[in-house]
């Protein structure tokens, strides 16, 4: 990695963000994934949810294991999800392919509940998360990695974090909810020169917001 850009040559010739390593999986989570924009709400959903197992671990870690927290979960199917009860609790703290956090799994049901709450009030979890999508002005000029480093959330993750604690959801501090809001593309945080900033930019351009 070039410390002074923040940027990685992959064995393809493409410069990329540094954080994927090259790893494999990784990369392409990087690459066909992380600042896409995303307006589905069971994506929303697990996202959101799988950022607050992560807290703590390495994003990687979660990756590696989502396909098993999809089947522990019910594919993230907020209905289902929030039917769960103390015997899905207990099947779940006993589940070795996922995090078996207790209270992060009860946090997980809760916030299903909390999602229907929000689905029933603004019609969607993607009208909601939407809403909040920071304008040019709150964006710094030049995505740099000394500006990624030094900003791990932001004005409108802490308008986001407290709002959804107010609606009382848990496991979701404000760099929680900027982890989120970079994977689900409503920021651009792909580094000035890696490849798919402008691809990511571009999928943001195109799309339709969700109206309230």
């Amino acid at each position: 990695m070039s410390k002074e850009t923040g940027l990685l040559l992959g064995e393809d010739g493409k410069t990329r963000c540094w954080w994927h390593g090259n790893q494999e999986g990784y990369l392409e989570y990087h690459d066909n994934e992380w600042g896409h924009p995303v307006t589905n709400d069971t994506r929303l959903f697990e996202k959101i949810c799988l950022e607050g197992f992560q807290s703590g671990l390495s994003w990687l870690t979660i990756l590696r294991k989502r396909e098993n927290f999809r089947k522990a979960f019910a594919n993230f199917d907020i209905n289902k999800v929030a039917k769960f009860d103390d015997n899905d609790i207990e099947r779940l703290v006993l589940d070795a392919g996922i995090v078996r956090h207790r209270g992060k799994i009860v946090s997980t049901i809760n916030n299903a509940n909390r999602a229907l709450e929000l689905q029933n009030e603004f019609g969607s979890l993607a009208a909601y998360f939407w809403s909040f999508e920071p304008g040019k002005d709150q964006r710094p000029e030049k995505m740099t990695i000394e500006w990624a480093f030094a900003n791990t959330f932001s004005d409108v993750s802490t308008k986001i974090s407290k709002d959804l604690k107010k609606r009382g959801w848990s496991f979701v501090g404000p760099t929680t909810v900027y982890a989120f809001m970079q994977a689900m593309g409503l920021v651009n945080d792909h580094i000035e020169g890696c490849h798919c900033r402008e691809i990511t930019e571009a999928k943001r351009n195109g799309l339709p917001r969700p109206i309230l």
